[in-house]
């Protein structure tokens, strides 16, 4: 964000921006709003498509707020996206890597050129606060560009080799990294932005064709990215876009046998199903999932409860806890449970809840009756069988009647009760006292998850936290966040057992290959 004086964005960064972020966002805010209610078309081979059926997407903040019309795609849409993108594949795959590259940048110098109006758009649409949707977008543009250069800094992944040893002839060796062909890409509601462009980018960049569906929830942040891809000149049919439900069109992405590798992200049962069906086929094709989290953090005796509750806090309930790197558990050594409970309570009833385009108000809504009706399920479950400390309540005051609003809460429960494993993508963190550092991790690695976690100590606690913690991203004494905030080059962020299928990370040195598969060349003169 180079107009803001040399702040650099990041989710570590983004609590204390400079006045002019909040001056532009506003600016902004008010340009988009000029913009709600339109019609939108899928895009297919470079044209816009309509379906015979529409659907109308509107504001979780504000249930009378019509962000817009978009199409209701089906099983045929998603056939005609795929064999656009299959006729584009020859060209696209040939194209000199450099020449790809050159597109793909072009494309991230544009989400970053329209941050602004493209983060003023998703916190309507989605719900996020000003700085979190701000975060989001510029963190696509810095996910494309990474893609970029490790593609760039790998020189194409392509390598000559020794020769071989043989009297009288000379026989070249070459292993070279090659894209799979027609790539679906999947993306969710939470983060429609980063989970759509970080993987179209990193397919595009290895030489594949892409059809991206996007969330309906999220219908609008798939346009405005697709735009962006199309502005950069990306030939017709390399990037195709489609919208309509997932038991429809995504179904029949996943099942179409020309279908070469699919990135999702979403429900650990979603992404299984997904996974099966890819290893099933004539052949097994590659599967990148990305799935839940049951994020836990463990606080010692020794911690500095400050920056714990600071980063327990924001990780819980940033987003409204929509995200699958959210901190749902927390296991604090009983010396230190009272305070850090007091504190974290402190926290939580000073958060402003409502609609998150006004800068004073840190948390949104939910994103839709179901998330609601999820939490309110799970707060009576906790007044039943646990204690409430804070929240476990709808919010609907005034303007609030009109979103899906309940306030951030923290309860604790026994420990056998199923909420302590289910993942709820709501704001709710449940706390447990602990006798050891030892017993707060093994019950953090007592989940078939393995997303995030922190941990909050000693420093002679610390080794043997990352040692023994089964996650794939990992936190220590971070007031920023205790188990959420990745950026790429900065902090991967991939998932272990039920929380990913490649142990690989998005924003990592070894993501991009992924999206190719390797051919050795051996050629004799």
């Amino acid at each position: 964000m180079s107009d803001t004086s040399g702040y650099r964005l990041t989710y570590s960064t983004m609590f204390d921006p400079p006045p002019e972020m909040h001056e532009r966002f506003e600016a902004a805010l008010a340009e988009i709003r000029g913009t709600l209610g339109g019609r939108h078309a899928m895009s297919i081979g470079g044209r816009e498509a309509l379906a015979e059926r529409s659907f109308e997407l509107r504001s979780p903040i504000d249930r009378e707020i019509l962000v817009g019309s978009f199409q209701a795609g089906d099983a045929s849409h998603a056939h005609l996206a795929i064999q656009a993108a299959g006729k584009a594949f020859a060209s696209w795959s040939r194209t000199p890597w450099r020449e790809r590259l050159a597109i793909l940048r072009r494309a991230a110098a544009l989400i970053e050129e329209r941050v602004w109006t493209l983060s003023a758009g998703l916190s309507i649409e989605v719900g996020k606060n000003r700085m979190e949707s701000l975060g989001e977008v510029q963190e696509t543009a810095d996910l494309i560009h990474w893609y970029c250069d490790r593609m760039e800094e790998s020189e194409g992944f392509d390598r000559t080799l020794p020769l071989d040893p043989l009297p009288g002839f000379v026989s070249r060796n070459r292993t070279r990294l090659r894209p799979y062909g027609v790539w679906a890409v999947i993306a969710p509601f939470n983060f429609p932005f980063a989970l759509s462009g970080g993987p179209v980018g990193a397919a595009l960049a290895a030489g594949n064709t892409v059809v991206f569906k996007t969330a309906s929830a999220t219908a609008w942040s798939g346009t405005m990215l697709m735009q962006a891809f199309a502005d950069a000149g990306l030939p017709a049919g390399v990037l195709n876009h489609v919208t309509g439900s997932g038991g429809t069109v995504g179904d029949a992405l996943v099942k179409h046998p020309d279908i070469a590798g699919i990135t999702f992200t979403g429900s650990r049962e979603v992404g299984s199903a997904i996974a099966r069906e890819f290893a099933g086929g004539r052949w097994i094709r590659p599967c990148i999932a990305e799935m839940g989290g049951k994020n836990a953090v463990i606080v010692s005796r020794h911690a500095d409860l400050e920056r714990a509750a600071s980063g327990i806090v924001r990780s819980a309930f940033g987003l409204q806890g929509q995200k699958c790197s959210a901190a749902s558990r927390v296991y604090v050594q009983r010396e230190a449970a009272a305070e850090l409970r007091e504190r974290i309570v402190a926290l939580t009833e000073a958060i402003d809840v409502g609609d998150p385009t006004v800068r004073e108000n840190w948390m949104g809504p939910l994103i839709d009756q179901a998330a609601r009706q999820r939490y309110q399920r799970a707060a009576e479950a906790m007044k039943q069988s646990g204690k409430l400390y804070a929240g476990g309540r709808l919010l609907s005051e005034g303007a609030l009647e009109r979103g899906w609003f309940v306030a951030p809460t923290l309860a604790s429960l026994p420990r056998g009760h199923e909420l302590w494993q289910q993942e709820l993508f709501a704001p709710i963190v449940l706390v447990d006292e602990i006798e050891s550092v030892d017993e707060g991790i093994a019950l953090a690695n007592a989940t078939d998850y393995g997303l995030t976690a922190g941990f909050y100590g000693a420093v002679e606690e610390i080794d043997g936290f990352l040692d023994r913690i089964e996650a794939g991203v990992v936190y220590v004494n971070r007031p920023q966040g205790a188990t959420t905030g990745a950026w790429p080059g900065y902090q991967p962020f991939g998932g272990w057992k039920a929380s990913g299928s490649t142990g690989k990370a998005i924003g990592s040195y070894w993501y991009l290959p992924l999206y190719m598969r390797e051919q050795s060349q051996t050629v004799v003169d």
